[in-house]
């Protein structure tokens, strides 16, 4: 019923059949003399995408909304995949100076697209689901402000206080050399990676998806072979080595960045980027959910820092494996990413109209098809681990290690993947206190028995993978309390 109310006042009628500039009666009137093709439909590109949300079926409206992203970002993924593939040419020195390097990289992507991202989509989604055009619009400008303040503090952090994080997760001599020079050149371009990510938030959370995609998607089919010419040089072109990398997204970052900023402010988005007066009320409805979403990605981050740590321990060869066999584990993040954002968009403009029920009916839909896609990957690779490691490297102690890796943590990868979007629905229902438990809970199992094993009992790779197989599992069945929980989808508390 609400659905079809919520349909009524987009075509610019009430739910009782009153129309906001016409008499009861005159449009009573209208109703029974015009033909259905002639009654209005004022609506705008963005109200019908959000009655569609509202009233579409649900698994084929969320795998519409999901597919343009998961293409994108997995074009995206195949980059950071050709790139680690270049620098294994560098040596396995290079190639453990990006594993350092790598995580920290992700946690800056993963606080932008789903931390403080999240914050904005659904901010967004809920302005937009309850009508409110104006705050959607304003929350884009609010956004950026985040996006220039966080930027700035990332490539501070890098810069300074990289070389002492590398050391301490076991980067020495020319490993440590490494991962400083390529560190430097990647986060210089910080301040643009969080505009362009938080832009292509806030046109997700309205439901504009084919943007953000095509950006991403093009970003990809120019950065793959711009890799290698910056790295090895082409032509005159002198090559730069492992720092030709970070230039290359440096560059496309900027482009895209300046491309999204023009696009948004023309009007064309449904969203409209223009300067208006900040407002805590706005920031404080992208930060109740964006902080502690980045919290969160920050202890997912910290998961795989810390375990890098230990596996630092094992010496430069393990350290390469571990870093290219958990790489498989980020290869998930933009799969899942995608399905979630269109989870997260679509929870979140139902909860903002008051359809609960449909919103966590979505929810569900959104927790099998996620589990079917990362369980399907992880139980492959388990099976036959050199698919995925032949890719980067043929040093069999480094097969070795990494198949060890993989043969025990690939398995759990359903489990990661059905916490992961419990995770998002409940961000776009405004509320994140059990995804932040869970990750928790995930950090203390994977890194504070991780180092146990391996410091306190000399536990090898075969038991560092153990702990991060059960901090996995972890995470899911905490998880399942968002679902059994009345508090998080009921309708006062969105």
């Amino acid at each position: 019923m609400k659905a079809r109310e919520a349909t009524a006042r987009l075509a610019g009628f009430e739910p009782d059949g009153t129309a906001g500039d016409a008499t009861a009666a005159d449009q009573r009137q209208s109703v029974l003399t015009k033909p259905p093709q002639l009654q209005p439909r004022a609506q705008s590109r963005g109200e019908a995408t959000r009655a569609t949300l509202l009233t579409g079926p649900v698994l084929s409206t969320l795998l519409k909304l999901a597919s343009p992203t998961v293409v994108v970002l997995l074009a995206q993924t195949a980059v950071n995949i050709a790139e680690a593939y270049y620098v294994g040419f560098l040596g396995t020195a290079a190639l453990a100076g990006v594993a350092l390097v790598f995580p920290v990289f992700m946690l800056m992507t993963m606080m932008s697209n789903g931390g403080l991202g999240s914050g904005v989509s659904s901010a967004v989604a809920r302005a937009v689901g309850a009508g409110r055009r104006q705050d959607a619009d304003a929350l884009v400008f609010h956004a950026l402000v985040l996006a220039v303040v966080v930027g700035a503090l990332f490539t501070f952090a890098a810069l300074y206080g990289g070389p002492f994080m590398y050391r301490a997760l076991g980067g020495h001599n020319a490993a440590l050399e490494a991962a400083v020079k390529y560190s430097n050149y990647l986060f210089a371009g910080a301040i643009p990676v969080w505009m362009v990510n938080l832009q292509a938030a806030a046109l997700r959370g309205s439901g504009n998806v084919r943007i953000p995609a095509a950006v991403t998607l093009l970003g990809a089919l120019v950065m793959i072979p711009a890799s290698p010419a910056l790295i090895f040089g082409l032509g005159p072109l002198r090559g730069l080595g492992i720092a030709g990398a970070g230039v290359a997204f440096g560059l496309y970052y900027c482009a895209a960045m300046l491309f999204l900023v023009r696009y948004m402010a023309s009007g064309r988005a449904g969203l409209t980027l223009k300067l208006v007066p900040l407002q805590r009320r706005l920031f404080a409805d992208i930060l109740r959910v964006g902080v502690p979403t980045a919290v969160n990605a920050v202890l997912s981050n910290l998961t795989v820092i810390l375990v890098t740590g230990a596996v630092g321990s094992f010496g430069t060869t393990a350290l390469a494996a571990y870093g290219i066999a958990s790489r498989l584990d980020y290869v998930l993040i933009p799969i899942l990413f995608g399905l979630c954002t269109a989870t997260l968009t679509m929870v979140g403009i139902n909860i903002g109209a008051g359809e609960i029920a449909r919103a966590r009916r979505i929810a569900w839909i959104s927790v099998i098809v996620g589990v079917a896609i990362t369980g399907t990957i992880g139980l492959t690779v388990a099976l036959y681990p050199p698919l995925w490691l032949n890719l980067f490297s043929r040093d069999a102690e480094v097969l070795r290690e990494g198949s060890i890796y993989l043969r025990i943590v690939a398995p759990a990868y359903a489990a990661y993947g059905f916490g992961f979007v419990i995770g998002f629905a409940a961000q776009g229902a405004g509320h994140v206190l059990w995804p932040f438990v869970a990750s928790l809970t995930r950090i203390l199992i994977a890194a504070g028995c991780g180092w146990l094993a391996v410091g306190y009992f000399g536990g090898g790779m075969t038991a560092l993978a153990g702990t991060v197989a059960v901090s996995m599992v972890a995470y899911a069945a905490i998880c399942t309390i968002v679902m059994l929980s009345r508090s998080v989808w009921h309708p006062d508390r969105s």
